[in-house]
């Protein structure tokens, strides 16, 4: 069990017709894990809880030559997740609106569908069942960057870990929706955000150029400062570090989630921070991670 993020704040009674952090399970360590932090956000934000498990037919269960029952015979167990999952998400917040649903079919597009009406997804970062290999493997990659809400991946934090959430940012507006997921999750933790910007030299074509590497690294620091200068306006109760890191993006991502208790990154982009539809550098970042890891899409908010 995973400590619970400590707050003064009481959770509210949800209206109904808000969506629901949807949080996938199949009953395994890390489904837990994931029960627990959707839990915690949940609570945070103020909104209900939905825990789902996917019933999937065995694979040789074809629709022309159906295996009789098989759906009944993976309900019960299927529930019995549920159930421990429904006790799981209750202890760790009490009075926290908490609901299940049992679905038959295959866990990525269970959890597709599932955002369509939700406020946010998670899943946990390795599976044993209904949601096998949520980090590394397929359903993690199915939905990570192909719904329109933020979808959380939870592994442990690092023992180092301090009170601080780090977010990638590229000076696009792309970065937005991730920047303005990161501030408003630091402001209801009563955490800090580093803002993590990767820059490298450019490769000189032809006659090598001489280059000035601190002037560089001043001049793209200014240019990143006056991009943020709105976001910082917005939410001036929340302690912002802006980190300029010499180095590829997906190394500078790593070595912020070293000390992190959640990194942030968009799931488009004109750079490398947010490729295209979760591109290399949001893959190798949910695969190499030393926290939990949200990925964004969405308008940005200021």
């Amino acid at each position: 069990m995973t400590e619970p993020i400590s707050d003064s704040i009481i959770d509210p009674v949800v209206d109904p017709a808000v969506d629901p952090v949807v949080v996938g399970t199949d009953g395994s360590a890390g489904a837990t894990r994931a029960v627990e932090w959707a839990a915690d956000h949940a609570g945070l934000r103020g909104l209900p809880l939905r825990v789902v498990h996917a019933a999937e037919r065995l694979p040789y269960d074809a629709p022309r030559y159906p295996v009789p029952d098989s759906y009944g015979r993976l309900a019960p167990s299927g529930q019995q997740i549920l159930d421990h999952a429904e006790r799981v998400a209750r202890h760790r917040r009490p009075g926290l609106d908490v609901t299940t649903e049992l679905v038959e079919g295959r866990p990525g597009r269970v959890l597709r569908d599932q955002a369509a009406r939700a406020a946010e997804v998670v899943l946990g970062s390795h599976g044993a069942g209904g949601f096998p290999g949520m980090l590394l493997g397929s359903v993690g990659n199915q939905v990570a960057g192909h719904v329109a809400v933020p979808v959380v991946v939870v592994r442990p934090a690092p023992p180092e870990a301090g009170a601080e959430i780090a977010v990638g940012f590229d000076c696009s507006e792309a970065s937005g929706p991730a920047l303005s997921y990161a501030f408003e999750e630091a402001r209801l933790r009563g955490h800090r955000v580093r803002i993590v910007c990767a820059w490298e030299p450019p490769v000189p074509y032809g006659p090598a150029i001489a280059m000035d590497l601190d002037e560089m690294r001043r001049a793209a620091e200014d240019y990143a400062r006056g991009e943020l200068r709105p976001w910082q306006g917005g939410y001036a109760d929340v302690k912002i570090e802006l980190d300029m890191v010499r180095a590829h993006p997906v190394s500078a991502l790593l070595g912020a989630s070293s000390r992190a208790v959640l990194l942030v990154v968009g799931s488009h982009g004109r750079n490398a921070f947010t490729a295209a539809v979760l591109g290399s550098v949001s893959r190798a970042v949910l695969a190499h991670a030393h926290c939990p890891v949200a990925v964004v899409r969405g308008e940005a908010r200021r």
